[in-house]
Order: C-alpha cells, then structure tokens, then sequence
C-alpha cells in the first residue's frame, strides 16, 4: 500500500516544469517517430538515451515512460490512414483501420484506436502499480539456481516466440551471449577475448550497442528499402478531417461494451509480463478472441471498431506487463523496456526484489508517468494534432535519416566520449542489419548481451555451492519451476502447432 501511495503521491512531479515538458515532449517525439512507416518508438528511445545523462533519474525514466506508452498507440495512425502499421503492434489495428478509412470513417476509427488505447494503457499501469510488489516480494523467493533458471527460461521464451525463425533466433541469442563474454571474467580479475586490445578491457558498453542495434540498423535498413508509400499518403491527404470527427459515437463504444475492452487489457497485460512476446503478440490473442466469441465473426477485416478497440487496448496494457519483469528480475519484457533498463543500469540502479522498497522514490515517478501518459497525453495529443495526422508520413526520407544518422553517431559518442565506442556503434549496427536482412532477429541477440553476464555468474555459482553437481537445478523447487515451466512453454509454442502470428497477417 506504501508504494501504491508513493507512485499516485509522484503526480505532483509533474507540476513541476522541466518534469513536465520532458514528459510531453517525450511522448509528441514517440507519437512522430510510431507514426511514421519505418521509425519505431524503441529507434526514439535509442537516440534519446544519450539525454539521460544530463537529466536527473526521475526525470529520465518519466520521458521514457511516456515515449513507451506513445509508441504503443502511435502506430494506429499509419495503420488506419495508409495501411501501413507505423509499429509492430499495431498491424492488428489495421485489419479494420484501414477499411474504415475507405469507408470515410477514418478519423472515427482513430478515436476507438485513441479510447482503447488510453483504456489499456490506464488499466495495465494500474495493474502494475497494484501488482509489483507483490511480485517483488515473491521474487525473494529465488534463490541463485532459481535466477539462472529464470534468465535460461526467459532467453529460451523469447527464442521459440519467433515463429518460423526459431534456429535463427537461437543463433541471434548466442551471438549475444557471446558478445556478453568480452572483457572481464564474471567471477574472476582476468581478461577474456579482448585480443591484447585495452579499449576491450571492460567489456562492450551498453549505449553504443544499443544504438548501433537499433538506430544505425534501422537507417541501413531503410537505406536498402525500396517501399513508395508516396501514392498511399496522397490518397489518405485528401481527406479533411476535423477535431470533432474523432469522437466515435456512442453507440458504437456501447456496441463494443467494456468487457470487450477490459478482457483485451487483461490479454494485453498478462503477454507482457512473458519475455520477449511484445505488444504484437497481445494484440495477435485479443483480436483472436474477440472474433471468437464475437456473434458477428465476419464483419472482421470489413471495418468493424471492436477489432480496433480490442487491438489497441492491448497492445498498450503490455506497456504495464513488460514492466513486471523488467523492474523485478531485470528481464526485458521488449526491445523498449530493454533501452529502459539501460537507462537503470546506466544511473546505477539495479533492478531486482529490493527495487520497489530501496529506491522506490525513483521508480514511482515512471509508473505515475506511464499512467499520466494514458489517460490525458493519448487523447489530449489526438484532439491536438489529429486533422494533421497524416503529414506526418510526407517529411522528406533523405532529411529525417540523414539527421537520425547524425544524432546516432554523436549519441554513441557523447554517452561514452571514446571514438572506439563510436565506431562499435557503427559495427553493432552493420551486424544487426545484416542479421535483420537474414532473418535473424535482433531482440534475442541484444537479450542475450544484456542477460549474458547474470547467466554465466548465476550458473557457475550454483554449480560450485553443489561441488558441480548439475542436477542442482532439478533439486532446487525454485528452480524446478521454472524448468518446468520452459518445457511447457516449449510444448505450447513449438510442439503443438499454434495459430499464425500477426506478422503473417495481410495489413
């Protein structure tokens, strides 16, 4: 009840003016950088990281949970006026976006896009301020072959999640795995794989991988892209829409009905709390179940709001989820929440049992964001800036990423001051652009550089208290669980045949 009191107590952070423009200019950069076909709200994260370091902690973390919360509804726009998902977890949305929007109706659809993701937005954050330390307080509970089996089942989730690519994935996690090994040894003063070359002596930095990961692969990527969304964005230009046109009517929000909306939060909330599923894969099982138990299964696909409504509401309650593991093991539930345990790591804070009760004076200000940014920033921005939605998608592709370039470059270079980590930027990004050109996915390799060195420390721990003993894993109740637990993770996702993922959905 104290923390519950602390985060709702944090509001008053944001009274204060620097908090305050942060956490709004945070999330109109997220909304831009979702919306547009290309750009993702992680990409926005990854070049604003370097900020942090001038920034206090509360300050930094409320910024970012308000990009995260504006990357989860910002690809909506896109998705519905062109057809062109601006992220991941909105190619859902499109299914019944985008025949709204040839049907006229689409600043209508926007609005459903806009209340269902400020209803799932609003109810995964309470969930998760409810919730955290409860989680908390079981995660002391896991002992050390509990954490190593834990970080095993986390990085074996994420891999198997990869529908079709799972030997790739697999491979993409080891090269991280591998990456997580250079410097000093976990449990002793020596070196390992730095070749004779001192500048390798502490291992490769977080920063410079993360941009190169994300912000320099995402610019070759687009580089190498030959997408003409031009004809698309003309088309969608021509309508004219007005603020008023936003307001859905209300009988089709009493058509949706609040169990439509609340059911797809608690589906949205509880994928995020699995590593590595993402916003994609909540929206994936809400969509799917409500045309399962829809008595109108085949107005699907045709413009029908509950499909949108179910999508979004979703898709931001996995902001609330992805959370969970991230602030009570240190596990990122995405490839956002992974950049926000970055900027953890990077203030010196260590995620962990004893996060919510230590330092929670730091943590409650991003819960109190994230809810903020849901329920006032997701319709204030739509009422603000929804007749101009669609100009979003016209700035020029030769400027935008000739100046992401730029920033990703003196990023890397300012959060570290070293040329070396410029350069490994710039190598990071050459190599997760040509596993992404390949098939590989990015998010298992950065996973495992990130959990990397707690695996190797928590395995080589475990087994010198049992003299070597690897069955200590299986004795331990701890760690039996979630052995058990992976296996039947594996069963669901690997052996029985599952149902196609959203990506292979036509948008």
């Amino acid at each position: 009840m104290d923390f519950i009191l602390q985060v709702f107590g944090s509001f008053s952070l944001l009274l204060d003016p620097v908090n305050f423009i942060y956490v709004v200019l945070g999330f109109f950069i997220g909304t831009i950088f979702a919306a547009i076909p290309g750009l993702t709200a992680t990409l926005a994260m990854a070049l604003l990281l370097p900020l942090t370091y001038s920034l206090s902690v509360e300050t930094a973390l409320m910024a970012c949970a308000s990009i995260y919360m504006a990357g989860m509804c910002g690809g909506s726009i896109t998705a519905t006026t062109i057809n062109i998902p601006g992220a991941p977890s909105s190619m859902m949305t499109a299914l019944d976006g985008y025949p709204m929007q040839q049907q006229g109706k689409g600043a209508q659809a926007l609005g459903h896009a806009a209340i269902g993701s400020m209803f799932g937005g609003a109810v995964g954050a309470l969930l998760l301020i409810a919730l955290a330390p409860f989680v908390a307080e079981l995660s002391l509970l896991v002992k050390t072959t509990g954490k190593f089996s834990l970080l095993a089942f986390a990085i074996v989730v994420v891999v198997i999640a990869q529908r079709g690519r799972v030997a790739k994935a697999g491979l993409s996690a080891c090269i991280g795995l591998m990456l997580a090994t250079i410097g000093l040894d976990a449990m002793e003063p020596i070196t390992r794989f730095t070749y004779g070359y001192s500048n390798l002596t502490a291992g490769l930095a977080l920063m410079p991988v993360i941009i190169g990961t994300f912000a320099i692969a995402e610019i070759l990527t687009q580089a190498n892209s030959s997408r003409d969304i031009s004809v698309a964005t003309q088309e969608a230009g021509k309508t004219k829409l007005r603020r008023r046109d936003f307001l859905p009517p209300l009988a089709d929000i009493r058509k949706i009905g609040f169990g439509c909306y609340f059911k797809s939060c608690l589906i949205g909330y509880f994928v995020g709390t699995l590593p590595g599923a993402g916003g994609s894969m909540g929206a994936f099982l809400a969509y799917t179940e409500t045309v399962r138990t829809s008595s109108e299964p085949e107005t699907f696909g045709k413009g029908n709001p509950k499909g949108i409504a179910a999508s979004e509401s979703a898709n931001n309650a996995v902001c609330g989820g992805a959370m969970v593991p991230m602030l009570t093991f240190g596990i990122p539930g995405d490839p956002i929440t992974a950049i926000v345990l970055g900027v953890l790591v990077i203030n010196g804070i260590q995620p962990g049992p004893q996060l919510m009760t230590d330092q929670a004076g730091l943590i409650a200000p991003m819960l109190a964001s994230l809810l903020f940014s849901a329920v006032v920033l997701i319709p204030l921005t739509l009422w603000l800036i929804g007749p101009y939605c669609i100009k979003i998608v016209s700035i020029r592709k030769d400027v935008l990423y000739a100046v992401i370039a730029l920033l990703a470059v003196v990023g890397s270079f300012v959060a570290t001051y070293s040329t070396f980590q410029m350069f490994l930027a710039l190598g990071m990004g050459v190599l997760a652009f040509y596993l992404r050109r390949f098939g590989f996915p990015v998010i298992t390799m950065l996973l495992g550089y990130i959990l990397g060195p707690n695996l190797e420390e928590f395995l080589r721990r475990s087994l010198a208290l049992s003299n070597g003993d690897p069955t200590t894993f299986f004795t331990n109740p701890d760690s039996l669980f979630f052995v058990v637990l992976t296996v039947v993770f594996f069963y669901f996702l690997v052996i029985r045949k599952p149902a196609k993922m959203p990506g292979s959905a036509s948008s």
